[in-house]
Formats: structure tokens, C-alpha cells, sequence
């Protein structure tokens, strides 16, 4: 959890507050990314984050073992990442994707991120 926090909060405008019972990361109180500790007795320690278009079966097919399908938002594409099975580099890459998936456009305009 430790680093998820990290990585979220080291982005613009972003905060942590509980949802679900679990940790979860806003930018202007849209969610970007949620933690999922044993999520109904999955037995995986993930996060959940919203991916392009077409990113979600890519990484299904590409790496099962670490993204997976989550419950109630994996239908409007969004991925699980296991965090046992992803390096820091890789996972940063993720989470800074879903901020900019989220985020409002001027923040984006500010770090350089083209508009949606």
C-alpha cells in the first residue's frame, strides 16, 4: 500500500480518502485508483484503474497472471494490477495513465498530456 500511496499522491490535485472500505485515490473527486486488499476473498492484493480503450484484453492476454478483470468496473474497461506481481516502474506507468484518463484537462494541458 505503501507505494500505491506514493505514486498517487505524487501526482497533481490528487487525494486519498476511504471508499468501500478501502484506500482510494481522487484528482477533483473522480476516482483514478482503487486499492483492493483480499476484495471478497480473492486473495489478491491489487489496485483497479481505469485503462484506454482496448488496454484492458491486451494485458489480459499479454500477462494473465498479473492483470485481471475487477468486479463492477472491469466491465467499463478498467484492470486489476496484482502488486506481487508488477515492478514499480511498470505500475507507475499505470496509475500515471489512469490520472490522466481522469483528470480534468487543464491538468493535463499542465504536464503535457495531449487532450482526450
Amino acid at each position: 500500500m505503501a507505494r500505491v500511496r506514493r505514486l498517487c499522491l505524487a501526482l497533481p490535485e490528487t487525494s486519498e480518502r476511504l471508499s468501500h472500505g478501502e484506500p482510494t485515490f481522487f484528482v477533483h473527486n473522480k476516482v483514478f485508483v482503487m486499492f483492493a486488499n483480499n476484495h471478497h476473498h480473492d486473495r489478491r492484493v491489487a489496485v483497479w484503474l481505469p485503462a484506454p480503450p482496448g488496454a484492458q484484453e491486451e494485458l489480459l492476454a499479454a500477462a494473465p497472471d498479473c492483470f485481471f478483470r475487477p468486479p463492477y468496473v472491469g466491465v467499463r474497461g478498467w484492470i486489476g494490477i496484482e502488486l506481487d506481481h508488477i515492478e514499480d516502474a511498470a505500475l507507475a506507468a499505470h496509475i500515471d495513465l489512469a490520472w490522466a484518463l481522469i483528470a480534468p484537462q487543464r491538468l493535463r494541458r499542465a504536464r503535457g498530456i495531449q487532450p482526450r
